[in-house]
């Protein structure tokens, strides 16, 4: 396989990219490959295509929906001291 050298990283970059290799417990190298994989579209997405399936599950609240929502829930906002007891 072939190796390439990139010059001229600066410490922002370079912070970076060692954060995202500690934070995915991946070497540099394997994160630095991962993200050029994934930013040109070399690994394929994961499939969508039974989301019509779960159609009425998905969607945006409007304000009202949220509202009744949020009233119906006040409840259970708050610790009942007593309870802890």
């Amino acid at each position: 396989m072939k190796s390439m050298t990139i010059h001229g990283i600066d410490k922002q970059l370079e912070n970076l990219i060692k954060s995202k290799a500690k934070e995915e417990g991946l070497s540099i190298n394997k994160t630095i490959k991962k993200l050029l994989e994934t930013s040109l579209g070399v690994k394929p997405q994961p499939s969508r295509k039974n989301l019509d399936e779960f159609k009425e599950f998905r969607g945006v609240w409007s304000s009202e929906d949220l509202k009744v929502f949020e009233e119906k829930t006040a409840g259970i906002r708050s610790v009942d001291k007593e309870d802890w007891r």
